[in-house]
């Protein structure tokens, strides 16, 4: 049996407008980070492996859990969210959401655009995406042992998708829920991925540390 964590990386700069400035950790990132690996240090410490795609706030994150990067391979970097959004205004013109409530109700509606090729010029076709992910995943999960993946929300709720065979609309409502530095742990069991935590945040438990319960 395999084993694979999935973690999602620390909270990022969320006063960003495009993907280059949202792609570094805040203050509260870090210390998420830090509290994520004390806690697996006092649980289950070992990996065989950890891996990481190539974005700077997901290999950062590894580092300050305080793991050493075994490989970084961009399979594992994130959708392009800040051009899916500006393809959406410019091209259906549904405009970017202002505040959290806004985004819960607008992230399906890139989702749903995205996953039928209504969006034109992205950098990156939901096909692609997808065959992208779940290509990194099926390949992890044939490898022995127990494997710590770093990444992001997007990357998650599509290897979620895979597993559990969720329609589009539902991969976006696992994506809206997704918190920063979450943990998330799939066994591969009789050739096939199984699901057995997802959004955990142990780490986060403590009432001091409520405010570190972040999406964005």
């Amino acid at each position: 049996m395999a084993e694979i964590i999935l973690v999602r990386h620390g909270q990022a700069n969320s006063h960003a407008t495009d993907d280059a400035s949202y792609d570094r950790l805040s203050d509260l990132g870090r210390a998420q980070a830090g509290w994520l690996g004390a806690h697996l240090r006092d649980t289950n410490p070992h990996f065989d492996r950890v891996i990481t795609g190539t974005l700077s706030r997901q290999a950062d994150t590894a580092r300050a859990m305080g793991y050493e990067i075994t490989e970084q391979d961009a399979r594992l970097n994130e959708l392009s969210y800040f051009a899916l959004a500006r393809a959406l205004e410019d091209q259906h013109g549904v405009p970017a959401p202002r505040d959290a409530m806004e985004f819960a109700r607008y992230l399906p509606q890139v989702i749903d655009h995205w996953t039928q090729d209504r969006l034109t010029g992205v950098p990156e076709r939901f096909g692609e995406f997808s065959a992208r992910t779940t290509q990194i995943i099926d390949e992890i999960a044939r490898m022995p042992g127990r494997t710590l993946v770093v990444t992001s929300g997007g990357v998650i709720g599509m290897t979620l998708r895979h597993t559990l065979g969720l329609q589009n609309g539902g991969m976006a409502k696992i994506m809206l829920q997704i918190m920063n530095s979450s943990l998330h742990r799939l066994e591969y069991v009789h050739d096939m991925l199984m699901l057995g935590a997802f959004n955990a945040t142990p780490h986060l438990d403590a009432p001091d540390r409520a405010h570190a319960r972040t999406f964005v």
